[in-house]
């Protein structure tokens, strides 16, 4: 019977998923957790390998679930918190500081998730590294904590319920999964590149028209 160590990656993933099969339901709660806040930890590896543990009755299904959405909620609330201490202020002056970052933009930004965190924060949950890192403008902006738990607690209970389901159905083939999301990462690096391409020419034709007055 496979095991995590038979498809262990090595590293700190290898450690995860060794410590996810040693302490079960509680394992997957333990390595969400630190997948929420060390994005190089891939849910996408952990939350399959959990499934097929499950169909093999080495864990309650049910028990997977609920751990990995619990681990998914407290990371979320630690990175909440980060940002509600970095606050708007400190967060504008650190982004300044940043090549092809202007304050205005940052500005904006803010005053956009201020708009539509509760959509954000929802889907973001769904976006590999994005469902790390979403959570910090949360707190940036004050978002109301009742509704970042509520809106974090859908995204993940789906995302976590996906990815588990596929590892079930997939049985020993659970590693697919991590194949074929990353084709979703792959896309994902493609979309920030044109984003950040775009960014750069929009700073030049600004930086141009301003000085050209």
């Amino acid at each position: 019977m496979p095991t995590a160590a038979a498809a262990d990656p090595g590293g700190l993933t290898g450690t995860v998923l060794d410590l996810m099969e040693a302490l079960g339901a509680l394992g997957v709660g333990l390595a969400i957790l630190l997948e929420t806040v060390v994005p190089p930890i891939p849910s996408e590896v952990v939350l399959p390998l959990a499934g097929f543990l499950a169909q093999t009755g080495r864990m309650s299904l049910l028990a997977a679930f609920l751990a990995a959405t619990a681990g998914s909620l407290l990371g979320a609330a630690l990175l909440y918190q980060l940002g509600s201490w970095l606050g708007p202020e400190r967060s504008r002056r650190l982004l300044d500081r940043l090549p092809l970052v202007e304050a205005a933009d940052v500005d904006k930004a803010f005053r956009a998730f201020e708009r539509h965190g509760r959509t954000a924060v929802l889907i973001g949950r769904l976006v590999p590294v994005v469902r790390s890192f979403v959570s910090v403008p949360a707190g940036v902006v004050r978002m109301p904590w009742p509704q970042f738990l509520l809106y974090t607690a859908l995204g993940s209970a789906l995302w976590n319920g996906l990815l588990i389901g596929a590892g079930v159905a997939l049985g020993t083939r659970y590693e697919l999964v991590e194949r074929y999301v990353g084709l979703l990462d792959g896309a994902l690096v493609v979309a920030v590149a044109v984003a950040l391409g775009w960014a750069v020419v929009r700073h030049v034709r600004r930086r141009r028209s301003t000085l050209e007055r």
